[in-house]
């Protein structure tokens, strides 16, 4: 009997310890994770299906154009890159899922997520893991931040700021139109900064709506109708759902002005551009007809393998965010310094976190030339008005 109740001691002790190591911190998980890698894993989550398809399409694209290019050229000392993308169909409740497949194939590195609303979960997430990750699109206000997380594009209060701008320079003492979504964080954000920063002599006219009511926009045409410029920032199905609405309402010499949310309008199946009469123009960081430089030689690339239906600035910010990755680490190695195939994420969100919180710089890219990033993952860099259609 004594025998038999040492032995039940044993076995209860064994199963404790056995439940304790199972019970191990989000880095522990990480680290078996990557442990098995033999390519540096990069992860990303963006809408391969569904409305906003096309971005992350675009994004996918990029990434493993880059990376690639990246492997041809030998990787990172002869160590190949992979990317883990997955489809989040714009919804925030998929990403915690998302998040753990990428950790399970191995991801060290992330671009996070396509768009901002599934970012700001992610970001809680890669938080508690130390995961490095640089956003080519995510454009939230909140979606840097940390000392973890940076963004290649504009966030959403520098976009509406630069937009203000512009108006302010083009429209001072005279009335313009505002058409927002106020249930999304990506046009709430972008609309509030550039309300804050618009010159008190412009009047603004104000129309918003919620995916409750995103398919008949009449009433807001409406209270737009005799505004002959209207900043939109949102993204493109419902802006080409407005201007198809209202393209016989609206002044044939009105302007329409969006932000990043409008990269693609003129790719969208079903949707003619050319049959609206007004000016479509954007705040962009990416020109997709230029004709010269590294943005010339990235379209060049793209269209030859994927076609143009998908060519967009969040695609050219994601093969930006692959370069700024890989050379950052490369930096980090011709110093003399070591990362090993197998480095767990938040050991390489460590070493990549101290790269760009020291001044880190791309002098060259597809989007911009010197750019480098504040403290707060705030990115800066020119930004252009890009006309994507004229007005006829």
């Amino acid at each position: 009997m004594k025998f038999t109740k040492y032995l039940c001691l044993i076995l209860s002790v064994v199963m404790c310890l056995g439940i304790l190591a199972g019970c191990g911190s989000s880095s522990d998980s990480d680290n078996s994770y990557t442990a098995e890698n033999t390519e540096f894993v990069i992860g990303v989550s963006g809408p391969l299906t569904g409305s906003a398809a096309m971005y992350g399409t675009a994004v996918k694209n990029s990434a493993e154009l880059a990376i690639e290019e990246i492997n041809a050229a030998g990787g990172l000392n002869g160590v190949k890159f992979k990317l883990e993308a997955y489809d989040d169909v714009n919804d925030a409740t998929k990403i915690a899922t998302n998040y753990s497949s990428m950790l399970e194939g191995g991801m060290q590195v992330s671009l996070g997520t396509v768009t901002t609303t599934p970012g700001l979960e992610f970001k809680n997430l890669a938080k508690e893991d130390n995961v490095f990750y640089l956003t080519p699109s995510a454009s939230g206000d909140k979606i840097p931040g940390d000392g973890i997380g940076y963004q290649m594009c504009f966030a959403d209060g520098n976009q509406g700021k630069v937009a203000a701008q512009y108006v302010n320079e083009n429209y001072g003492g005279k009335t313009i139109g505002i058409f927002y979504k106020s249930d999304d964080a990506y046009s709430k954000g972008i609309f509030d900064q550039f309300k804050a920063n618009l010159d008190s002599s412009i009047k603004v006219v104000e129309a918003s709506f919620t995916d409750a009511n995103a398919t008949d926009f009449g009433s807001q045409i409406d209270t737009l109708k005799e505004c002959t410029f209207i900043f939109m920032p949102i993204y493109y199905t419902p802006a080409s759902l407005f201007m198809t609405q209202a393209k016989d309402i609206i002044a044939a010499n009105g302007v329409y002005y969006g932000c990043d949310g409008f990269d693609g309008i003129d790719n969208i199946p079903g949707f003619d551009i050319n049959s609206i009469p007004q000016e479509v123009t954007m705040l962009s960081h990416f020109n997709s007809k230029a004709t010269e430089g590294m943005a010339k030689e990235f379209i060049d690339k793209y269209v030859k393998k994927f076609g143009a239906e998908t060519l967009n600035q969040f695609g050219a910010s994601a093969y930006d965010c692959v370069y700024a990755i890989y050379n950052a680490m490369k930096e980090y190695v011709d110093a003399g310094n070591t990362i090993d195939v197998t480095i767990s994420a938040s050991d390489l969100c460590d070493i990549l976190s101290e790269k760009f919180a020291d001044g880190y710089k791309v002098e060259k890219a597809v989007t911009g030339e010197n750019i480098t990033w504040e403290s707060n993952g705030y990115v800066n860099k020119g930004a252009i008005k890009y006309v994507i259609k004229a007005a006829k």
